[in-house]
């Protein structure tokens, strides 16, 4: 692999059709087999990609993330991971930009590696934003372990539709100010260990009810409500200076002449709205162009690539259709148009490429989740008094788990028929209730029976509830009929600790939620 040259020698060295390979990043997938390995060494030295994206298995890769396809678990997947890029960058004659989605750490997409708090655990604690800018700083630790240099986040979405079903956790929270202070607190941590970052999903997929890996959510709002709302955010943090602006799959029918055309292929948008009018010549990657939201509408191969980069995207994520997306780029697009788009690359590769300063070992998350669990754990309803006055009651606890785990429907109910003989003569039960899953799909994994049964006991019995997990799945609960209702967030030891010691009356909830669950 040649050393990084400058972006004035890319321009004048590289030949056209170099240039524009310099355009796409496929993706790479941990658990690939040796010949998926190989396919993907012959995409880089053939076609000359500018980059890789990687993801865990394609078994879990965006558009099959909600399949049955079995997912591969990778004790070393750390080790691997590290090992692919080496041996990557080998095949590249020009060295490769490595990004990965890790808004949470890279356990995103890689397990047994450091995982830190949602964002909306994060959306929880605004008295200490320096948390959230050790997150960023932490995770680019880990990402620069790995060789990766572009860790695409965070989600700067305002999520005011509660029946989001892709974002979500995955957002700071509801209110437009909050999510700018920590969505900046999280990409200054990140720039100063040297990693990019990428703001998403422009123009905004907080209000949408539908997933964009699977169909194309619809945002019918004026463009003056987006520009106070939606597009708020993206705008403060371009003028405080970011590496990209990742755009989503969405129709948003105020910000373009053609509805049907959404917005991550739309020229009206990124090169109308974020480009001219919101001032950002940074680079525009789009969000994985194989996710149902525009890959079904597109069944010729290369078209969707060329719409993309035509529109205004300078990286291509997530290209299915390299050789004939090339191809066609080359057929019509210009020299000033490609060179345009190289230059911004280059200088992101310039500045992430090459840095000597790569720890050596992953960070421990420990400690930090620790001072999170602290300050972002939160009264739902109910007092410390009414907490201290049950603790003196002759309570039993249940704690209620299934996060994780791979139960048929008949053991989840033979497990609810024992708990419910556990607590026929009980009067007060202190339940933890930790959700099957964080996404909401599917009632976040409950059975309805499951929901039946909390609800039954708490109508029927005093009931106070520590909740370890996506907030949003509480409104399938009578949680205003509980003695005391606290958000707990996450599942993690850390919060687990802390929650324990706030029932013992040692600790105080000090968080606020960050979300309207209403």
């Amino acid at each position: 692999m040649n050393n990084m040259i400058s972006t004035a020698e890319a321009i004048d060295r590289l030949s056209k059709t170099e240039k524009v390979g310099q355009l796409f990043m496929p993706s790479a997938f941990i658990n690939d087999t040796e010949e998926e390995i190989q396919q993907i060494e012959k995409l880089i030295s053939t076609y000359h990609i500018g980059g890789l994206c990687f993801f865990h298995s394609r078994a879990s890769a965006a558009t099959n993330f909600e399949g049955k396809k079995k997912v591969v678990k990778n004790e070393n997947s750390f080790e691997v991971l590290k090992k692919l890029i080496i041996r990557y960058q080998k095949a590249a004659t020009y060295p490769l930009l490595i990004s990965i989605d890790a808004e949470w750490g890279l356990a995103m997409r890689i397990e047994n590696t450091p995982q830190y708090p949602y964002a909306i655990t994060l959306g929880a604690n605004l008295k200490n934003i320096d948390l959230t800018f050790e997150v960023g700083k932490q995770i680019a630790k880990d990402c620069k372990a790995a060789g990766i240099h572009w860790n695409l986040s965070p989600v700067v979405d305002i999520n005011t539709n509660p029946n989001n079903p892709v974002i979500g956790y995955r957002s700071f929270g509801d209110d437009k100010e909050n999510v700018v202070s920590l969505a900046t607190a999280y990409v200054k941590g990140t720039q100063s260990e040297g990693v990019l970052t990428s703001i998403k999903h422009f123009p905004g997929h907080g209000d949408t009810a539908t997933d964009s890996h699977l169909g194309l959510p619809v945002i019918d709002k004026s463009k003056k409500e987006l520009l106070e709302n939606e597009l708020f955010p993206f705008q403060k943090l371009i003028d405080e200076g970011v590496d990209s602006v990742m755009v989503g799959h969405l129709s948003v029918p105020a910000l373009t002449n053609d509805k049907n055309i959404p917005s991550s292929i739309n020229k009206d948008i990124i090169t109308g709205i974020l480009r001219n009018e919101m001032g950002f010549d940074g680079v525009v990657i789009s969000d994985a162009l194989n996710m149902h939201a525009v890959s079904k509408n597109y069944p010729i191969p290369g078209e969707l690539e060329w719409l993309a980069f035509n529109a205004g995207n300078d990286v291509l994520c997530f290209a299915e259709h390299i050789e004939e997306g090339i191809q066609m780029i080359l057929e019509n697009a210009t020299e000033a148009q490609i060179n345009k788009s190289i230059k911004r690359i280059w200088n992101l590769k310039v500045k992430a490429i090459g840095r000597k300063d790569i720890p050596e070992k992953l960070t421990d998350p420990s400690s930090l989740n620790r001072k999170i669990a602290e300050q972002s754990l939160t009264f739902l309803s109910g007092t410390v008094k009414e907490i201290k006055e049950f603790r003196i009651s002759n309570f039993c606890t249940l704690t209620f788990k299934r996060y994780g785990t791979d139960q048929s429907e008949k053991e989840i109910l033979a497990t609810i028929k024992e708990m419910q003989n556990e607590i026929v003569n009980e009067t007060e039960i202190l339940l933890l209730l930790t959700p099957p899953q964080i996404k909401p799909n599917n009632n976040f994994g409950f059975l309805q029976q499951e929901i039946d049964f909390v609800n039954e006991i708490i109508q029927s019995k005093r009931v106070v509830l520590y909740h370890y997990g996506n907030p949003y799945a509480l409104k399938f609960f009578k949680t205003k009929n509980t003695v005391a209702t606290v958000i707990v967030y996450q599942n993690f030891k850390e919060f687990q600790d802390v929650a324990t010691e706030h029932f013992q009356g040692t600790f105080e909830a000090k968080g606020k939620l960050p979300v309207s669950l209403t």
